[in-house]
């Protein structure tokens, strides 16, 4: 079982290796789970500047095991949210639009492989880290769309569910027979609805992004402890890029 891996964040652009990795990853864990295709996700990510990219991956950087991405809201290319419930409740474009102007984005694509099952490599680490890079981009608050199993992860980490949407805040997605629920933290740079012991994790990775720690899942006692490498200072990251008119 891995019990040592290395976490790190950079722009999509910046590295097309990792991000085709992050792309063949994430198609095996979804036709796994009997999804071929999702509307809100393609491979157009990889190129685009205002995406940003986390993956846990081996010490030596050869196999991936996981990651999560955040989508800046550019003004230019939806959000995969807007993209996914926009045609079920367009209300979601002028959410969308709001806060873009203090910048806003969307934690998505998070995933882990089976060989990591049950460390919280996804849910908790990949998601947690990309929380952590989010002020330094300048977002202030984030969208995501959660399948039930998340939904409670989300809201441990300061997301709240978006009530005024679809069928409060739910939405059959991306199969008919597949629930998803949208959430927004309202607050990336306070997190005042994250649970206490999450928010000082986070806090202490903007306050040291490069850091070697140990860490256990928190849903599970017992758990495997595993030792990670953060490296999460995102090269040419600027706090004004992403503020929309």
């Amino acid at each position: 079982m891995i019990t040592e891996v290395r976490i790190r964040a950079f722009r999509a652009t910046d590295d097309p290796a990792a991000c085709l990795q992050f792309i063949e990853g994430h198609k095996r864990v979804l036709e796994n789970h009997g999804i071929d295709k999702v509307t809100s996700s393609n491979d157009a990510w990889a190129l685009s500047k205002s995406v940003f990219v986390v993956v846990v991956e081996s010490e030596d950087g050869s196999r991936l095991f996981g990651g999560a991405r955040v989508h800046a809201a550019d003004g230019i290319h939806p959000l995969p949210i807007e993209s996914a419930v926009g045609p079920l409740d367009a209300s979601i474009y002028p959410m969308v639009k709001l806060h873009a102007a203090k910048g806003t984005g969307e934690l998505c694509g998070l995933w882990n492989s089976i060989e990591v099952a049950g460390l919280g490599i996804g849910a908790i680490f990949a998601s947690r880290a990309v929380l952590a890079i989010a002020t330094q981009i300048g977002l202030t608050t984030i969208f995501s769309l959660c399948s039930p199993l998340t939904v409670k992860f989300s809201e441990w980490q300061g997301g709240r569910v978006i009530t005024g949407i679809g069928n409060n805040g739910t939405f059959y997605y991306p199969k008919h027979h597949l629930l998803a629920t949208a959430v927004f933290v309202p607050d990336m740079v306070n997190m005042p609805d994250t649970a206490p012991t999450e928010r000082e994790r986070i806090m202490d990775l903007r306050l040291n992004p490069r850091q070697v720690t140990t860490e256990t899942y928190p849903f599970r006692k017992g758990t495997t402890v595993i030792k990670i490498d953060y490296d999460l200072i995102v090269p040419n990251a600027n706090i004004n890029e992403f503020k929309i008119a």
